[in-house]
């Protein structure tokens, strides 16, 4: 499937955010969508880790069925499927890879906001290694949003975003703000803020449109 970027995605609601976006700034780029909602749910259940032999059997799969470069859409997942796709041959971009490229060049104070405590030490490391890259130190600081997930588990994207903004409102002394999370983006445009506020929907597709 030459020309075909395939997005590895642990919840359904990604596929029209993604569509959209290609709409918007790459039209013309062919997508092809994987859901695997067990991931996440191994993820949540054993740690991040113990997800690792199934999302390399996931991402085989892909490979068999075509795939020649992936997007992964899931923050706490991510680093598992890059280090399977090196093993793989096939090129994987975790989506929050260029948001924390970007959020390390703001200055080294991030506040990193998320719905789901499992992402918080992925994008953590995340981070340092970004800085590391870049010849800089950095001082993540997370949060927890509390009772977001809940909002998004229960189908309330309205009351997920607030939840979000909420959050976004309350930080304090940092030079970027971080949503760990690709699905916690609408958040951003409802929470005026005076501290810029990243996401990696957008960036992440535009870094993985060049790999096709």
């Amino acid at each position: 499937m030459a020309g075909t970027l395939t997005l590895l995605h642990t919840s359904p609601v990604h596929v029209p955010v993604f569509d959209a976006l290609r709409d918007e700034d790459h039209p013309g780029l062919a997508l092809r969508h994987l859901v695997d909602e067990e991931l996440l749910d191994r993820a949540r259940r054993v740690g991040a880790a113990g997800a690792a032999d199934a999302t390399r059997a996931v991402l085989a799969e892909a490979v068999a069925g075509g795939a020649t470069a992936v997007l992964c859409t899931c923050s706490t997942i991510a680093g598992l499927a890059e280090a399977a796709g090196a093993e793989l041959g096939l090129p994987v971009l975790r989506v929050d890879r260029p948001m924390a490229a970007a959020a390390v060049a703001h200055g080294p104070r991030i506040t990193v906001l998320a719905a789901l405590e499992t992402t918080l030490g992925p994008t953590t490391e995340l981070l340092h290694e970004e800085a590391a890259r870049a010849g800089r130190a950095v001082t993540p600081r997370t949060v927890l949003v509390d009772g977001a997930w809940r909002r998004f588990e229960e189908g309330d994207p309205e009351g997920y975003a607030r939840a979000v903004a909420e959050a976004i409102g309350r930080v304090e002394d940092a030079d970027v703000i971080v949503l760990a999370q690709a699905s916690m983006a609408p958040g951003a445009s409802l929470a005026p803020s005076r501290t810029p506020v990243l996401s990696s929907p957008r960036p992440g597709l535009a870094a993985a449109a060049k790999l096709v």
